[in-house]
């Protein structure tokens, strides 16, 4: 149902299960509490093999944690892209079991690596969507 989702609803739905995984994370598995605590886009490739299981795909926790930081993460990256070059990474795009296969891959290949370098390649790589977005408009300092 989740991946089923788009856009704004999508990223909500996501984080809200995000926390609500990390909430039943931390209370019972010992295996996942450390990429709970961490942080799951910066832990170590080595943890995220042993606790990523694509095949479950969205009905693992460890997994919505993962695919729900990804939504977050490429949402701040497309504010600035927004920014610096009026374009951004259509959300839409960003599927569950795609980004899983894309991390145990990456992980796999780079066992030392971090989860955040797949991402920030897969954010290099994607297709950007222009938009008539005018930089400075974003006014946090006020």
């Amino acid at each position: 149902m989740i991946q089923k989702l788009s856009g704004t609803l999508a990223g909500a739905a996501l984080a809200a299960a995000g926390i609500l995984a990390a909430g039943g994370l931390a209370g019972g598995t010992a295996r996942a509490e450390p990429v709970v605590t961490q942080g799951i886009g910066t832990s170590s490739c080595n943890r995220l093999l042993a606790d990523v299981k694509p095949a479950e795909g969205l009905a693992n926790p460890v997994n919505v944690m993962l695919f729900a930081w990804v939504q977050g993460y490429v949402s701040a990256a497309n504010i600035a892209l927004l920014e610096d070059q009026g374009t951004h990474v259509d959300m839409g795009t960003i599927e569950g079991g795609r980004v899983l296969a894309m991390v145990i891959e990456f992980c796999k290949l780079n066992p030392d690596g971090k989860a955040i370098a797949a991402i920030d390649e897969m954010i290099r790589r994607a297709a950007k969507v222009k938009t008539g977005w005018e930089p400075g408009t974003v006014a946090w300092d006020e």
